[in-house]
């Protein structure tokens, strides 16, 4: 069945936007931004208007029916001061629940809100990004927590000492979410993270960041996600589509799932369009057509590795353009070796009706690698009218039901 909103080979209803009150407030005539912000939510919600300018904030706790909107000119520098982002907040970090910093923007159990406009949020993540070579302890303590399952309300950091970097703009089970026409600018780890959304829409972003494990855009057991016509320059993967990981992503048991990307740019770091590590929770129904991927080290990249668990399913990319990578334009990899923890299980991710179609694109290292499990084999994977060029073509291990069409690997 194709829907005549997206033109996607599954079910999917539009994605509904925010509704939000015809009010305007002016954050200039408060305090803070956050003052705007709770004033406005006391009117009955509207937009919170921030004009050109330079501005320095804390974290900014979004609320019901409110739109956060940088005028052109406007810039938001946060805080690079941890403590400012306390108290903790519930959160989920790299796939496992707890509660942590505050991320730079944040709504838990929000409706109808939105960031937007042609201004600039700047996170002063080089005063974070060192944090990676502390993280550690604070990460394997953690994962203990969801491996032993340790009740969430007593998984709380917030230290230097656990150095568990916040996101930039998380939204955590929240309903017709917007961000629109921003530039967002160096955060402390992911850079757009929606969590346990539905409607959510995200057009003509801008994400340039630099910092270890600063992905551009990670929805996270969403369902109803469009992303459309923005770009990524990012220090890890662009666009990477997660569902919690290993044994807390099971006990949460929250897909992702119907998703459409389009017209999107990814230039620089790691994967541009990709899929996992962490898909615990299940990913499924997926739809990516006309973009464009350049200098990152992988393409269109869909990881995981044993004991994640899991089911990868429908997914579908189309009509991609893929020139100067590192290493391969297409990977479907079930050993992938970068985890900040290591799993305690076996239990291997099923892979399974995965399409690739109408794809172009030159100087890889590696065109193609497709690499299954012996004990959970990939299957039905369709290649279809791929043209790459690369220094080597093809590499691939335990597949069942892989059908190729015009394939050519040069």
């Amino acid at each position: 069945m194709t829907t005549t909103s997206y033109s996607t080979p599954f079910p999917m209803a539009p994605v509904l936007e925010p509704n939000i009150p015809d009010r305007t407030i002016h954050s200039c005539a408060f305090e803070s931004i956050q003052a705007a912000v709770d004033h406005c939510a006391s009117l009955g919600g509207g937009t919170v208007s921030v004009p050109a300018g330079t501005w320095h904030s804390g974290p900014i706790h979004l609320r019901d029916h409110i739109r956060l909107h940088l005028e052109k000119g406007a810039m938001i520098r946060f805080s690079s001061v941890p403590e400012d982002y306390l108290p903790v907040v519930f959160t989920r970090w790299e796939g496992t629940e707890c509660y942590n910093y505050s991320p730079l923007i944040y709504a838990k159990d929000c409706h109808d809100i939105a960031v937007t406009g042609e201004g600039t949020l700047h996170g002063n993540g080089a005063d974070w990004w060192h944090w990676k070579q502390l993280q550690q302890a604070g990460a394997d303590l953690l994962y203990q927590y969801g491996t032993e399952n340790v009740p969430v309300e007593q998984r709380i950091f917030g230290t230097r000492e656990a150095a568990l970097r916040p996101s930039f703009i998380q939204f955590i089970a929240c309903e017709r979410v917007l961000m629109e026409d921003i530039t967002v600018l160096d955060g402390p780890q992911w850079t757009l993270h929606p969590v346990y959304c539905q409607d959510v829409t995200i057009r003509r972003v801008h994400v340039n960041t630099n910092g270890h494990n600063t992905d551009g855009l990670n929805p996270d057991s969403c369902r109803n996600v469009l992303i459309e016509d923005s770009d990524f320059y990012t220090g890890d993967d662009c666009i990477a589509i997660n569902a919690g990981i290993n044994k807390d992503g099971w006990r949460v048991n929250r897909p992702c799932e119907n998703i459409v990307i389009r017209r999107c740019t990814m230039t620089g770091g790691h994967g541009g369009l990709v899929i996992g590590s962490a898909v615990s929770g299940s990913v499924r129904h997926v739809y990516a057509h006309d973009c464009r991927i350049s200098g990152t080290m992988q393409g269109i990249r869909l990881k995981s590795m044993r004991g994640r668990g899991g089911v990868v399913e429908d997914i579908h990319f189309e009509r991609v353009t893929i020139h100067d990578l590192s290493h391969e334009a297409i990977q479907i990899n079930m050993f992938y070796e970068f985890s900040t923890v290591i799993p305690k299980t076996d239990t291997p991710s099923e892979f399974q009706n995965i399409t690739i179609r109408d794809i172009s694109g030159s100087n890889a290292a590696v065109a193609i690698q497709i690499r299954g499990l012996p004990e959970k084999k990939l299957a039905d994977i369709t290649l279809e009218h791929i043209h790459l060029t690369a220094e080597n073509s093809m590499i691939c291990s335990d597949v069942t039901g892989l059908r190729m069409n015009d394939v050519v690997c040069e």
